[in-house]
């Protein structure tokens, strides 16, 4: 895994990836899939963003196989017309990529489904994309699914109390626990992959610091995080890099399923894929059985 890059992913022709997210993380996931011949589908929210994002891919990856398909994770409706479509155009699914997220909006607001706008779309939103997404994936051919969370995570906590931010809100604690939340869905995930015998390989991985725009779009870019990535910008690394861990993750042969990968170097938020540390409330499989139970509820969706 030492200084592992996009060019030792291998070749991934025949295989269809869906990765969410036009930009940053997803932008750079997308195309170092493209360049390694993989079929991908870009799902974001904003059409003319994800034409923009296809047209770059084309222009570096000439004769890539990548399209744009609509998917606003903030809505229950968009995601289960998503997975329709999806049903109706390909067989199997072969990676599912949840990267798509919402970072610290400063006043509290909520999705289409009266969910909280970083709970629900970080974690309710790619739940339930999994869930609609399940039996192409058990048609795969060693499917994988890669779930994204976050160093915030260390701080995260799962309160079901006030799990949509309704008694009090604060916009990182809402994040963090959006993040645990992803990253214990992974481990779930695998946990019930293997009781059922679907066959999939779930991972989760973080990016480190790395350049998007998830923080000034997020937050603002004149709020404290904005602002630090506006002008210490030199302290987080590109997105390219910070894309490596999620790329390891869905592609590497030695990457384990029920696993967590990041940087690897000044305490990882930088540098190239290792196994992270995993905060230990993400280990309370209690906890997890628990908050997939209400994940369920929330969504409607079931796994099967």
């Amino acid at each position: 895994m030492t200084s592992w890059t996009a060019s030792d992913i291998p070749s991934q022709r025949g295989r269809t990836a869906v990765v969410t997210g036009t930009g940053g993380l997803g932008f750079e996931d997308a195309l170092a899939l493209a360049r390694a011949d993989a079929h991908v589908i870009l799902a974001g929210r904003s059409p003319s963003k994800g034409a923009a994002a296809v047209e770059r891919i084309r222009q570096s990856v000439p004769g890539a196989t990548v399209r744009f398909a609509a998917l606003d994770l903030a809505s229950l409706d968009s995601i289960e017309a998503f997975g329709e479509r999806l049903h109706s155009s390909i067989d199997s699914l072969d990676l599912l990529i949840n990267n798509a997220g919402v970072m610290t909006p400063p006043e509290r607001q909520v999705t289409a489904n009266g969910f909280e706008l970083q709970f629900g779309t970080n974690h309710l939103g790619h739940f339930a994309l999994t869930a609609q997404l399940l039996p192409l994936l058990r048609k795969g051919n060693q499917p994988r699914v890669v779930t994204l969370s976050s160093v915030a995570a260390r701080s995260g906590a799962i309160d079901f109390d006030n799990l949509q931010s309704e008694h009090s809100y604060k916009p990182m604690v809402a994040y963090g626990q959006s993040k645990l939340a992803c990253l214990m869905f992974a481990f779930e995930l695998q946990r019930r992959s293997d009781a059922a015998g679907w066959g999939i390989q779930s991972t989760a991985a973080h990016p480190g610091i790395s350049r998007t725009d998830l923080l000034p779009n997020g937050a603002g870019a004149w709020s404290a995080p904005g602002i630090a990535r506006r002008f210490l910008w030199f302290l987080f690394q590109p997105a390219a890099k910070g894309a490596l861990p999620t790329l390891f993750a869905a592609t590497a042969p030695q990457a384990q399923g029920g696993a967590y990968y990041g940087p690897d170097k000044l305490g990882e938020t930088r540098g190239y894929p290792t196994v992270a540390n995993v905060p230990p409330q993400a280990l309370d499989i209690g906890m997890a059985e628990r908050l997939w139970s209400e994940s369920e509820r929330l969504t409607g969706v079931t796994f099967f």
